[in-house]
């Protein structure tokens, strides 16, 4: 019993955990609470830390992802460290600064903030950034040259997207910023190994090969109507489900937790179901997205550890209580056993005694 007690109580803590990170599988938000929660409790100065090296950086973003992350789990941080992250981030939305990312994003088409998406987003809605990258990729594919298919079908959708949010006047606007950011994040090869298959396989059936290298050999970024045009003959509005939902999603995530949040998103993510965990993450968690991603990575979308070992911790908890509930089961049986033999023999003993004592009795008149 006294073994059995031990295992249960050193195997209990690691247990109750495991099977709260098993319960919590399906909901991102959870389980991230559950993994930041034994992370703090491992080192409580875990998000000071962060936060120092964030600033050190130049990323007052993720800075402040921390201390809210900090402020939300109770952590005290400084009153100096809370000036200084709330000085980066007033710095870093200045108007001069600002403008100069919106340029960025603009010409050249990458983003990693919210001015240069901005930039680029703007630069996609009036068609300029979209026909950009599609006839860039669609002359590689017309001369032989490598072609990124992945950049090529994105483009290739954002050009419909764009034409959609116009009618909608902006319904469809996350959309369109997902299909930019996914683009960018490609460009700068902040995309993830495993999404970036999947996204190529989607947008290679987006696009119409054939027709595209008929449309790029007759367009021009300097006649945007007639190429865009041109364009849609080749785009396959049936085979762009899968690649317009990831960008949703996506968009979801920025809306929530900001471009680099959606950036970081797509770097770990390895298929769309990673950034569709990441997108409930980001409607429950919201601005401290980044942070809980920077700590878990992709542990914070699902199980990093595997199941089976966290059944494992589980099923030897249940394993030491059988065995401490055994154990009571065998007391009780070897000590009812032995109060049933003890009471037996007093029994027998006095069923002696009384059989003997008429016998003396007798004797005793015989020899009056």
């Amino acid at each position: 019993m006294a073994l059995s007690v031990a295992v249960c109580a050193a195997l209990w803590p690691h247990a109750r955990n495991a099977g709260a990170v098993l319960a919590a599988q399906d909901d991102p938000a959870v389980l991230s609470d559950i993994q930041i929660d034994s992370a703090l409790r491992s080192n409580r100065a875990l998000l000071s830390q962060n936060i120092e090296a964030a600033l050190a950086e130049g990323d007052s973003d993720l800075a402040d992802s921390f201390l809210q992350l900090a402020r939300d789990k109770g952590i005290a941080v400084s009153d100096e460290l809370s000036k200084r992250v709330t000085d980066a981030v007033a710095d870093a939305s200045t108007a001069s600064h600002f403008a100069k990312r919106f340029a960025t994003g603009l010409v050249t088409g990458t983003a990693d903030d919210v001015a240069s998406l901005s930039g680029t987003v703007a630069g996609d809605l009036f068609v300029f950034g979209d026909i950009r990258d599609v006839v860039r990729e669609g002359k590689h594919l017309a001369t032989g040259e490598e072609v990124d298919r992945l950049v090529l079908g994105l483009a290739t959708v954002g050009l419909a997207v764009t034409a959609a949010t116009y009618v909608s006047v902006g319904g469809v606007a996350p959309v369109r910023a997902g299909l930019s950011m996914v683009k960018d994040a490609r460009k700068v090869g902040r995309l993830g190994e495993g999404l970036t298959q999947w996204a190529g396989r989607s947008a290679r059936e987006v696009v119409d090969a054939p027709l595209l290298q008929q449309a790029v050999a007759k367009s021009s970024v300097l006649r945007p109507g007639e190429t865009v045009r041109a364009i849609k003959a080749a785009y396959r509005a049936e085979k762009a489900g899968a690649l317009v939902r990831l960008a949703k999603d996506v968009g979801r995530v920025g809306e929530k937790a900001g471009t680099r949040g959606a950036l970081d998103t797509l770097r770990i993510a390895q298929g769309p179901k990673d950034v569709a965990r990441a997108a409930r993450l980001a409607e429950s968690k919201g601005g401290q997205t980044r942070a809980i991603l920077k700590v878990l990575g992709r542990g914070a979308l699902l199980l990093a550890a595997g199941t089976f070992n966290l059944t494992m911790w589980v099923f030897g908890a249940l394993l030491a209580l059988f065995g401490f509930l055994s154990s009571i089961k065998a007391t009780t049986e070897r000590a009812t056993e032995a109060w049933l033999r003890r009471s037996k023999a007093r029994r027998l003993r006095k069923q002696a005694a009384a059989a003997c004592l008429p016998s003396g009795s007798a004797l005793a008149g015989a020899a009056a």
